[in-house]
């Protein structure tokens, strides 16, 4: 499906700039798109976006790397590079490298982790310093020739330490939104406005400038790489632990808040955002749903709105302001701003998008 989406010309995801650039590659006849394997003997460089997903119980698992390169195993010849981008368990380059060369393959394979934002990946490519790793010194060179026009810096790394590096930076700022989200159960248990305390705790004060703001911490990579490393560090990992507990308990607490102020029995409840992130159509592990499971449970009835999803449950925004006695932001889409809401209409709003703010703590 998306192989024909991008022969057609069409995006199948939103990405800042991609829709211009597919068309210039595609009038200049520089990119071939194909659902199969059978023309990768043809490359000289293999790039797989295939990363170690962790399973119902937390734990790495390799199943789907080792799917992929069975797939494309009949077509491998010596002298190719295969490139890893997304995130892996620490070892599982030099263990492709090693199951490669088990079965006949005299293949180089590289570490080169992706650190760009979602909807900006094409900006921040040419932008932030790539790190490169490979199991062989060749390969290095190899990589390094491969991404050397495209970015400003390369750091050159083993590729255990790349992959550790990666999963550290995931797992630092899924703590640091832990950290202020549990900030701001404290205040808003003691019926305070956090977002006046983070003002206070921010304004012309260096010290805490970094401080992100409070609101869900999900998508496909922050809490798995966050018990990727807990798994590398034999569960050790209290700070990652702990983390979790408090990001992926966030939507109950908004919800246990809200039964002091109303009545959810009784209520008709609307989730404004659905995707894991602002101004963006992914949806993967947000905590809206999370949210929504939780409220179908204990409301009348759960209405959602997202300007980037549509389906089963999804509603226009004129009726999920129109019908909602409560208002609940799930992702502080741009076009959530400043919203107009209905007199009489209870919000919760951690991420301070809409206005008023009614509820204490919000």
């Amino acid at each position: 499906m998306g192989g024909k989406q991008l022969q057609s010309g069409k995006v199948p995801f939103q990405e800042d700039g991609a829709p211009e650039m597919l068309q210039r590659v595609l009038a200049k006849q520089t990119l071939s798109v194909t659902d199969t394997p059978n023309s990768i003997s043809e490359c000289k460089y293999l790039v797989f976006i295939v990363g170690t997903p962790v399973d119902e119980h937390l734990n790495p698992s390799f199943s789907a790397i080792h799917k992929a390169i069975e797939q494309c195993r009949p077509f491998l010849r010596d002298g190719q590079v295969l490139v890893l981008r997304s995130t892996v368990y620490p070892g599982v380059t030099s263990h492709i490298e090693e199951y490669l060369m088990s079965h006949g393959h005299d293949i180089g394979v590289a570490y080169c982790p992706e650190r760009v934002a979602r909807g900006f990946s094409l900006r921040e490519f040419r932008e932030l310093p790539q790190i490169i790793s490979a199991t062989r010194p060749e390969t290095l060179k190899e990589v390094a020739a491969l991404f050397e026009p495209f970015v400003p810096e390369l750091i050159e790394m083993t590729p255990i330490e790349a992959e550790l590096t990666k999963l550290m930076s995931n797992a630092w700022r899924y703590i640091q939104f832990a950290t202020v989200n549990q900030f701001y159960m404290i205040a808003s248990q003691h019926g305070l406005d956090f977002n006046r305390v983070l003002q206070g705790c921010k304004h012309n004060y260096p010290r805490m400038r970094g401080i992100p703001g409070p609101g869900f911490a999900a998508g496909p990579c922050l809490v798995k790489d966050t018990m990727q490393l807990a798994a590398f560090s034999q569960n050790n990992f209290v700070l990652g632990h702990a983390a979790m507990l408090v990001n992926e308990g966030l939507p109950a607490h908004l919800v246990r808040m809200t039964k002091e102020h109303a009545n959810l029995r009784s209520a008709t409840v609307g989730i404004l955002g659905m995707t894991f992130k602002a101004n963006c159509d992914d949806p993967r592990d947000s905590l809206s749903y999370k949210l929504r499971k939780i409220l179908t449970l204990e409301c009348k009835k759960v209405i959602c709105h997202d300007p980037y999803i549509q389906g089963v449950g999804f509603h226009t925004l004129d009726k999920v302001l129109a019908e909602s006695n409560i208002l609940f932001v799930g992702t502080p889409h741009a076009e959530y701003k400043g919203l107009a809401i209905p007199e009489g209409c209870l919000v919760v709003d951690i991420w301070n998008t809409v206005a008023p703010q009614v509820m204490a703590g919000s």
